[in-house]
């Protein structure tokens, strides 16, 4: 019987199928339950592995939980792109050792000998030099990082409109590493809610209210809204210290550095950053925290985070923008924002060693691919478990006649 990984992504069109290569059939390793076998040449005739595009629909079956936590089985995918100008005339091994960092010079020599690394469907030399506009592809066996295993409530379903209450650490849409464990593909594998229309953006690490359009139409009207100025826009935080009893407003312009990750906060006549103001007003406290409403004015990248951050009070676990947070975050290790950005350098070790640990450590449905650096963990190397959601939430988003809420988390609460 053939074993087939099911699918994920975000619309659902037809699916893509491509034949493994014939060399890595043959040392392909399926477990089961605890029990691995190796396909044998000729084993299983016709078996052939389903390579997922982003037109693969998700499906329930995708996921495992485990101690609270929602992983990803690893699947087979198919990452495309064009050759650019600036590519062209390299070998096609050069070009992934210069552009894509993320695995070894050596690796990718092995994928191209073995057919990982396609240029236009066909299998080409490692010396083969790239033209302009030629379609290439890697196919990969992808671990995406686990998320908490929350459920993503649904608050108000509309014919044009869908509300949710977004978990903490679940992206809302495929970015980076994440492709299935997001607020999108999540809803169409649970729900089958599909296509979904993302109307704002949370952090990975925010909770709160996601509003959802279920139509371009109806998207492209509360676009023209934000983008107007008529959408009000409230979160609340939990942060360091007593904050001011009067109304703050801050008006700081706010950096952001996408190769670090991270914004800063500059003096509002600055040449650096984006203008950017917010208005807090303090809910409550308890002299050593407090519950602060956060209403942004503009909305650039971390803006709430920052703004806090720039008023003495930042949130109080915010690891990248609480000082005494940033001092832990080098003794617990990586989270997922940090693993996504750091790649595998070497090679899989010998295989024994990988079925062996396996073997030891796992007893979930996956396949085993000896030329995966994650395997046979089901998240990606470098990922450390030890995260929580940001005391960050949105509670409400208002415009021209429609508002929508979301209720308060536990953490709003002080003792």
């Amino acid at each position: 019987m053939s074993f087939y990984l099911l699918a994920a992504a975000t619309l659902g069109r037809l699916s893509f199928w491509q034949p493994l290569p014939s060399k890595l059939q043959s040392s392909l390793y399926v477990k089961r339950k605890g029990n691995m076998k190796r396909k044998r040449e000729g084993e299983e005739e016709g078996m052939d592995i389903v390579w997922q595009t982003p037109a693969n629909p998700p499906h329930p079956h995708d996921y495992v939980f485990r101690n609270g936590i929602r992983f990803v089985r690893p699947y087979y995918f198919e990452f495309i792109a064009h050759v650019k100008n600036r590519w062209a005339g390299k070998t096609i091994v050069d070009l992934f050792a210069e552009e894509f960092k993320g695995r070894s010079y050596e690796y990718y020599v092995s994928a191209v000998k073995c057919g990982r690394i396609q240029v236009d469907g066909e299998m080409v030399p490692v010396s083969y030099v790239v033209r302009p506009s030629q379609k290439i592809s890697h196919f990969l066996h992808r671990h995406e990082p686990p998320v908490m295993a929350c459920d993503v409530l649904i608050l108000q379903k509309e014919s044009d409109v869908l509300t949710i209450c977004k978990p903490a650490s679940v992206p809302v849409h495929p970015c980076g590493q994440y492709r299935k464990n997001t607020v999108v593909g999540i809803l169409q594998a649970e729900h089958r809610l599909a296509p979904l229309f993302p109307v704002h953006r949370l952090d990975r690490l925010v909770s709160g209210l996601l509003i959802l359009a279920r139509n371009a139409a109806k998207a492209d009207i509360f676009r023209q809204q934000i983008e107007a100025g008529l959408v009000h826009k409230q979160y609340i935080a939990k942060v360091v210290g007593e904050f001011p009893e009067d109304e703050l407003i801050v008006d700081a312009n706010i950096d952001y550095n996408a190769r670090e990750g991270r914004s800063t906060a500059e003096v509002r006549d600055s040449a650096k950053g984006k203008a950017a103001s917010t208005k807090f007003t303090r809910i409550s406290t308890n002299g050593t925290q407090s519950i602060v409403l956060c209403e942004p004015i503009t909305g650039r990248t971390h803006q709430i985070r920052v703004h806090l951050q720039y008023s003495g009070h930042p949130i109080a676990n915010d690891m990248l923008y609480n000082s005494e947070q940033t001092v832990d975050r080098s003794v617990k290790g990586l989270s997922a924002d940090r693993s996504a950005r750091i790649s595998d350098v070497s090679l899989t070790p010998k295989f024994d060693e990988v079925l062996n640990a396996c073997e030891a450590n796992s007893n979930e449905d996956f396949i085993i691919d000896p030329m995966c650096t994650n395997c046979p963990n089901l998240e990606p190397k470098g990922y450390d478990g030890d995260e929580e959601g940001l005391w960050l939430h949105c509670i409400r988003y208002s415009g021209p006649g429609w508002t929508y809420e979301c209720p308060h988390p536990d953490w709003a609460k002080l003792s």
